[in-house]
C-alpha cells in the first residue's frame, strides 16, 4: 500500500470516477431507455461508508481527484454528506478535489451546502437549448431546471465551469456555435463530447457522430480558435476563443483518443472497479467491504483489488477495432 497506482504502460492513475446511482431524472437517448430499464438492486449500491472506505484507500495510493457521477449524483438523499467525507480524507500528495457531473436540476437547492462540505468542481450536462429538442432529447419537460443550475453554479463561484453537451447529428449540431456563446455568457466553459458507444440499447451508429473536426469547423464560423498547450491527462483538447479569455474544449474519444495519457479509473455505484469507460471486465469490491474482515485487512484486500485493475488496463478502448465489443453497461450504469 501506498505505491502509486502505475499501470503496465507507465500511466500513473490520479482520478477516480465514483457513480453514486444508476439512476437519473432524466433519460437522455444516448445513454438509457424511457422504459423497461433494470435498475441496480439497492442492497448493491454502496453505502456512505463504503464509498469513504474505498476513496481513503485509493487516495493512499496517489488518487487527488473523486468525481461524483452517476446517473444523477444529486439524486443521492445524502450527497452533501458524502462530499463533506470525501473532501476531509488525508492524502499523502496534498489536498483531494471533489468535482461533480451533474445534469444540474437539484443545483439550486443543494448546491451551497455543497459549495461548503468542499466541492471545488463541477460540470453540467446541457445539450439543447431548445426546449422541444431537450423533451425529445430528455424525454422530459425539465430545460428551465436545468437553466436554473447553470444559474446557480454561475453564482456560486466554482470556477473552472463546464458545461458538457454531446454532439449529434441531425439533433444538435446546428446550435453547437449557440451552446458555446450560452457558456461565454455564463463564465463556463463548453465542451463538446462525440457521441460514444456507451448506450444501455446498444443503438449507437458511427454514422450519427459528430466529429472533432466537423465540431470545429462549425465553431470556425463564428470564433478564431487557438490551441491550448498543455492539455496532460485532460480528457479534452481546448481551444482559445478570439485569443481568449475564454476557451471550448472537445472530447474526441472516438475520432481522437488520448488513451495514452489516460489516469482514470472508475468505482461503478454497485461497488465494480473498471479501469477505462469502454471495459468489458469488472473487479468487484463489494465482497471485500461486506466482508467480516478487521478494517486493516480489508483495506489492504481493497488496495489489491485496485492494483489488479490497473495491472489489467490496456492500452486503448480499440473502438475502431474490427473485434471491438460494446460494454454491457449503459452510461448510467458506469458513471462518467
Amino acid at each position: 500500500m501506498g505505491e502509486p497506482l502505475v499501470d503496465r504502460f507507465a500511466r500513473v492513475h490520479r482520478d477516480l470516477r465514483i457513480s453514486l446511482t444508476d439512476r437519473c431524472s432524466l433519460r437522455c437517448t444516448y445513454c438509457m431507455p424511457e422504459q423497461g430499464n433494470e435498475w441496480l438492486a439497492r442492497q448493491s449500491i454502496l453505502t456512505l461508508d463504503e464509498i469513504v472506505e474505498v476513496a481513503t484507500v485509493a487516495a493512499a495510493a496517489g488518487i487527488t481527484t473523486f468525481r461524483l457521477t452517476g446517473g444523477e449524483p444529486l439524486l443521492r438523499t445524502d450527497i452533501v454528506e458524502i462530499v463533506r467525507r470525501l473532501a476531509a480524507i488525508a492524502s499523502p500528495d496534498g489536498p483531494i478535489e471533489i468535482a461533480m457531473t451533474t445534469n444540474g436540476i437539484r443545483l439550486p437547492e443543494v448546491l451551497p451546502d455543497l459549495v461548503a462540505a468542499g466541492l471545488a468542481r463541477l460540470n453540467i450536462s446541457l445539450d439543447t437549448l431548445d426546449r422541444e429538442r431537450f423533451r425529445n432529447l430528455t424525454r422530459r419537460d425539465r430545460l428551465d431546471e436545468v437553466l436554473d443550475g447553470v444559474r446557480a453554479a454561475q453564482a456560486s463561484g466554482l470556477r473552472p465551469l463546464k458545461i458538457n453537451a454531446v454532439a449529434m447529428r441531425d439533433v444538435n449540431d446546428d446550435e453547437l456555435a449557440d451552446l458555446v456563446a450560452f457558456a461565454v455568457a455564463h463564465d463556463a466553459q463548453m465542451r463538446f463530447i462525440e457521441q460514444m458507444p456507451l448506450d444501455a440499447g446498444h443503438t449507437w451508429d458511427r454514422s450519427s457522430m459528430v466529429t472533432r473536426e466537423e465540431i470545429l469547423e462549425a465553431l470556425a464560423a463564428r470564433w478564431s480558435l487557438e490551441p491550448v498547450p498543455g492539455r496532460g491527462g485532460a480528457p479534452a483538447e481546448r481551444w482559445r476563443l478570439d485569443g481568449g479569455p475564454h476557451t471550448v474544449g472537445v472530447i474526441a474519444s472516438v475520432t481522437a483518443p488520448f488513451c495514452g495519457a489516460c489516469d482514470r479509473m472508475r468505482l461503478t455505484a454497485d461497488g465494480q472497479l473498471r479501469n477505462c469507460l469502454f471495459s468489458i471486465d469488472e473487479y468487484d469490491l463489494l465482497p471485500v467491504l461486506r466482508s467480516e474482515t478487521p478494517p486493516e485487512a480489508r483495506a489492504e484486500r481493497i488496495d489489491r483489488v485496485l492494483r489488479n485493475c490497473i495491472a489489467g488496463k490496456k492500452a486503448g478502448h480499440a473502438i475502431d477495432d474490427p473485434g471491438f465489443l460494446q460494454p454491457a453497461r449503459g452510461m448510467n450504469a458506469i458513471g462518467g
